[in-house]
This record gives C-alpha cells, sequence and structure tokens, in this order.
C-alpha cells in the first residue's frame, strides 16, 4: 500500500492544481468577455472579434542555447536532441522541474526554438511554467538547467529545482 501512495499523491497534487488554474482561466475569461462591447450596444453594423492572445512564451537565455549547442557538438549522440522541461510533483516546495535531452516529439509538446534548438514541454508542464525563461547556470559546485524566472510560481527552495504554484 505504501508504493502506491505517493503516485495517487502525485496525482492529486496535479489535479488540484489544474483545478485552481482551470478556475483562474475561467474567471479571467469571463470578466473579458463581458467588458467587450456586442454590435448592438455599440451601435455598429459589423461585429469586430477580438484577435485571441498569444500563447505566453518559454524562453531560453543565450547561455542556454550555447550549452545545448555544445552538447551537440561535443556527444554525437545528443545531435538534434531537444531539451525537455518538465514538471512533476514533489520537491521541497511542492512541484519540481526536470531537464532532459530527447530525441522525439511527443502530440501534446509545445515546442520553442531559438537559434537553431529546441525547447519541448508537454502540455500539463506548460501550464506551469508558461512565461518563463530557462537558462543554463554554471557554479562552482555545480551546472544546470535551472527555470531562472516562472511567473507561476510564488517561492522556492534555493536550488530552483522546485516550487510552489501561484
Amino acid at each position: 500500500m505504501a508504493s502506491v501512495r505517493p503516485p495517487l499523491r502525485r496525482l492529486a497534487l496535479l489535479l488540484n492544481s489544474r483545478i485552481r488554474a482551470n478556475n483562474r482561466f475561467l474567471a479571467s475569461a469571463s470578466a473579458s468577455t463581458s467588458s467587450y462591447p456586442t454590435a448592438a450596444a455599440a451601435g455598429a453594423a459589423t461585429t469586430e472579434t477580438p484577435a485571441p492572445e498569444e500563447p505566453e512564451v518559454v524562453s531560453m537565455t543565450d547561455n542556454c542555447v550555447r550549452r545545448l549547442k555544445e552538447l551537440h557538438t561535443k556527444e554525437p549522440s545528443a545531435k538534434g536532441n531537444m531539451l525537455r522541461l518538465s514538471v512533476e510533483a514533489g520537491g521541497c516546495s511542492g512541484f519540481q522541474y526536470t531537464f532532459s535531452l530527447d530525441s522525439k516529439e511527443n502530440a501534446d509538446d509545445r515546442v520553442f526554438e531559438k537559434n537553431g534548438v529546441k525547447l519541448v514541454v508537454d502540455n500539463v508542464s506548460y501550464d506551469f511554467v508558461k512565461g518563463s525563461t530557462i537558462d543554463y547556470a554554471e557554479e562552482l559546485i555545480s551546472s544546470a538547467f535551472v527555470v531562472s524566472t516562472n511567473p507561476s510560481a510564488v517561492g522556492g527552495c534555493s536550488c530552483k529545482s522546485s516550487f510552489m504554484v501561484k
């Protein structure tokens, strides 16, 4: 029974955060649609629909791009691989970032490209990291890909590998 509990807890945390995100989305959508006047109210003969908002991009810093290009040239097996960012339940703050090199793109992935290198984020993780910036940090004791800014996070640990959702 103990081995069943962690996946259930992860699923419960993920579902809870998705419900909160959907509630925020629905609340903002209903507020924004009520602010657009209808054609009858405006006295216009035609209705003009507002342009859909651009999706929030997950961006990469120049250090991140440079490191990915280095990996592609140094390791032949990494040639053409994309950096995959995922969010999992866990870590000291509730959710944690995981990075990996991946050669395949899934149907539900969002792909962001800069200077010939690609960052891939699955649809579920995207809700947690939209608008974020990915960096490559080199320090004395470690070097790793990190999420340097995340507008969906309200806090996290000092190692920048875990975060709390708004």
